[in-house]
Protein backbone atom coordinates (compact mmCIF):
# COMPACT_ATOMS: atom_id res chain seq x y z
CA UNK A 1 0.00 0.00 0.00
CA UNK A 2 1.23 3.14 -0.96
CA UNK A 3 0.68 6.42 1.00
CA UNK A 4 1.61 9.87 -0.82
CA UNK A 5 2.29 11.75 2.37
CA UNK A 6 5.57 9.29 3.04
CA UNK A 7 8.36 10.54 1.65
CA UNK A 8 11.85 8.82 0.79
CA UNK A 9 15.07 10.99 0.15
CA UNK A 10 17.21 8.77 -1.40
CA UNK A 11 21.50 9.19 -1.53
CA UNK A 12 24.88 8.04 -0.59
CA UNK A 13 25.63 10.95 1.98
CA UNK A 14 29.14 10.37 1.60
CA UNK A 15 29.52 12.46 3.81
CA UNK A 16 26.02 14.27 4.75
CA UNK A 17 26.54 17.62 3.94
CA UNK A 18 24.85 21.07 5.10
CA UNK A 19 23.30 20.90 1.76
CA UNK A 20 21.51 17.49 2.45
CA UNK A 21 20.01 18.98 6.42
CA UNK A 22 18.26 21.47 4.23
CA UNK A 23 16.89 19.48 1.90
CA UNK A 24 15.92 16.98 5.10
CA UNK A 25 14.36 19.83 6.64
CA UNK A 26 12.44 21.17 4.43
CA UNK A 27 11.50 17.94 2.91
CA UNK A 28 9.59 17.50 6.46
CA UNK A 29 7.08 19.73 5.45
CA UNK A 30 6.00 18.60 2.91
CA UNK A 31 5.38 14.93 3.82
CA UNK A 32 4.41 13.41 7.14
CA UNK A 33 7.13 11.36 7.47
CA UNK A 34 10.63 11.09 5.79
CA UNK A 35 12.74 8.10 5.24
CA UNK A 36 16.41 9.05 4.52
CA UNK A 37 17.77 6.04 2.14
CA UNK A 38 20.98 5.24 2.12
CA UNK A 39 22.09 3.56 -0.46
CA UNK A 40 25.02 0.85 -0.36
CA UNK A 41 26.41 2.20 -4.33
CA UNK A 42 29.93 0.25 -3.85
CA UNK A 43 30.05 1.48 -7.56
CA UNK A 44 30.74 5.00 -6.52
CA UNK A 45 33.59 3.52 -4.01
CA UNK A 46 32.72 5.54 -1.25
CA UNK A 47 34.59 7.03 1.56
CA UNK A 48 32.73 5.80 3.80
CA UNK A 49 31.35 2.58 4.95
CA UNK A 50 27.54 2.12 4.97
CA UNK A 51 27.59 1.97 8.43
CA UNK A 52 29.62 5.17 8.76
CA UNK A 53 27.02 6.72 6.44
CA UNK A 54 24.27 5.67 8.34
CA UNK A 55 25.34 6.77 12.00
CA UNK A 56 26.72 9.86 10.12
CA UNK A 57 23.06 10.49 9.55
CA UNK A 58 21.36 9.20 12.60
CA UNK A 59 23.93 12.01 14.52
CA UNK A 60 22.86 14.87 12.40
CA UNK A 61 19.25 14.50 12.39
CA UNK A 62 18.85 13.76 16.26
CA UNK A 63 18.05 17.34 16.66
CA UNK A 64 15.51 17.24 13.48
CA UNK A 65 13.39 14.85 15.48
CA UNK A 66 14.28 15.34 19.05
CA UNK A 67 15.49 12.74 19.76
CA UNK A 68 12.52 10.43 19.01
CA UNK A 69 12.42 9.17 15.69
CA UNK A 70 9.15 10.41 14.95
CA UNK A 71 9.28 12.33 12.02
CA UNK A 72 12.54 10.89 10.26
CA UNK A 73 13.68 7.66 9.64
CA UNK A 74 16.75 5.94 8.20
CA UNK A 75 17.50 3.11 6.40
CA UNK A 76 19.94 1.55 4.13
CA UNK A 77 19.39 -0.23 0.95
CA UNK A 78 21.33 -1.78 -1.66
CA UNK A 79 18.48 -2.86 -4.39
CA UNK A 80 16.60 -1.12 -6.90
CA UNK A 81 15.51 2.40 -5.48
CA UNK A 82 12.15 2.18 -6.96
CA UNK A 83 11.80 -1.36 -4.77
CA UNK A 84 13.15 0.13 -1.74
CA UNK A 85 10.25 2.96 -2.41
CA UNK A 86 7.76 0.04 -2.41
CA UNK A 87 9.13 -1.98 0.51
CA UNK A 88 8.97 1.25 2.35
CA UNK A 89 5.05 1.92 1.18
CA UNK A 90 6.17 5.39 0.40
CA UNK A 91 4.14 7.42 -2.76
CA UNK A 92 7.27 10.25 -2.73
CA UNK A 93 10.97 10.55 -3.49
CA UNK A 94 12.27 13.78 -2.83
CA UNK A 95 15.46 14.90 -4.67
CA UNK A 96 17.62 18.50 -4.06
CA UNK A 97 18.31 20.00 -6.85
CA UNK A 98 21.47 22.11 -7.43
CA UNK A 99 21.76 23.69 -10.36
CA UNK A 100 20.61 23.00 -13.82
CA UNK A 101 23.05 20.28 -14.28
CA UNK A 102 21.36 18.42 -11.58
CA UNK A 103 18.22 18.86 -13.24
CA UNK A 104 19.36 16.94 -16.54
CA UNK A 105 20.27 13.97 -15.04
CA UNK A 106 17.37 14.11 -11.98
CA UNK A 107 14.71 14.85 -14.79
CA UNK A 108 15.71 11.91 -16.71
CA UNK A 109 16.02 9.37 -13.44
CA UNK A 110 12.57 11.15 -12.27
CA UNK A 111 11.17 9.56 -15.62
CA UNK A 112 12.92 6.02 -15.71
CA UNK A 113 11.07 5.98 -12.16
CA UNK A 114 7.62 7.00 -13.75
CA UNK A 115 7.94 4.33 -15.98
CA UNK A 116 8.42 1.88 -13.45
CA UNK A 117 5.89 2.49 -11.22
CA UNK A 118 3.45 5.23 -12.00
CA UNK A 119 1.91 5.57 -8.86
CA UNK A 120 4.99 7.29 -7.18
CA UNK A 121 6.02 11.26 -7.48
CA UNK A 122 9.10 12.46 -7.30
CA UNK A 123 9.36 15.98 -5.69
CA UNK A 124 12.16 18.17 -6.33
CA UNK A 125 13.40 20.96 -3.64
CA UNK A 126 15.85 23.90 -4.96
CA UNK A 127 18.58 24.11 -3.04
CA UNK A 128 18.69 27.29 -0.79
CA UNK A 129 21.27 29.59 -2.45
CA UNK A 130 24.15 29.11 0.62
CA UNK A 131 24.30 25.63 -0.24
CA UNK A 132 23.64 25.50 -3.95
CA UNK A 133 27.81 24.78 -4.48
CA UNK A 134 27.93 21.92 -1.90
CA UNK A 135 28.39 17.88 -3.29
CA UNK A 136 29.53 15.04 -1.51
CA UNK A 137 32.15 14.77 -4.02
CA UNK A 138 33.82 18.03 -3.30
CA UNK A 139 33.80 18.14 -0.08
CA UNK A 140 35.57 15.05 0.20
CA UNK A 141 38.11 16.68 -2.65
CA UNK A 142 38.53 19.60 -0.18
CA UNK A 143 39.25 17.40 2.81
CA UNK A 144 41.78 15.43 1.36
CA UNK A 145 43.57 18.22 0.23
CA UNK A 146 43.51 19.79 3.46
CA UNK A 147 40.85 22.42 2.79
CA UNK A 148 38.36 23.65 6.02
CA UNK A 149 35.59 21.54 5.05
CA UNK A 150 33.98 22.81 7.68
CA UNK A 151 31.97 25.37 5.37
CA UNK A 152 30.17 22.96 3.60
CA UNK A 153 29.66 20.08 6.83
CA UNK A 154 28.59 20.31 10.08
CA UNK A 155 32.05 19.70 12.87
CA UNK A 156 31.14 16.19 13.88
CA UNK A 157 31.45 15.01 10.14
CA UNK A 158 34.51 17.44 9.54
CA UNK A 159 35.59 15.52 12.75
CA UNK A 160 35.19 12.22 10.97
CA UNK A 161 36.38 13.31 7.81
CA UNK A 162 39.90 13.92 9.43
CA UNK A 163 39.41 11.00 11.08
CA UNK A 164 38.84 9.07 8.04
CA UNK A 165 41.95 10.90 5.93
CA UNK A 166 44.24 10.68 8.68
CA UNK A 167 45.18 13.81 10.00
CA UNK A 168 43.68 16.20 12.47
CA UNK A 169 42.92 19.97 12.97
CA UNK A 170 45.28 22.31 11.72
CA UNK A 171 47.57 19.63 10.07
CA UNK A 172 47.78 19.24 5.97
CA UNK A 173 45.58 16.16 4.14
CA UNK A 174 49.06 15.87 2.36
CA UNK A 175 51.85 14.31 4.45
CA UNK A 176 55.28 13.55 3.42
Amino acid sequence: MIDPRIGIYPGTFDPITNGHLDIISRATRVVDRLIIGIAANPGKEPLFSLEDRVAMVQDEITEMTNGDGSKIEIRAFDNLLMDFVGDAGAGVIVRGLRAVSDFEYEFQMAGMNRRLNPMIETVFLMASDRHQLIASRLVKEVAKLGGDAGHFVSPRVKKRLQERLGYSEGDSAEKD
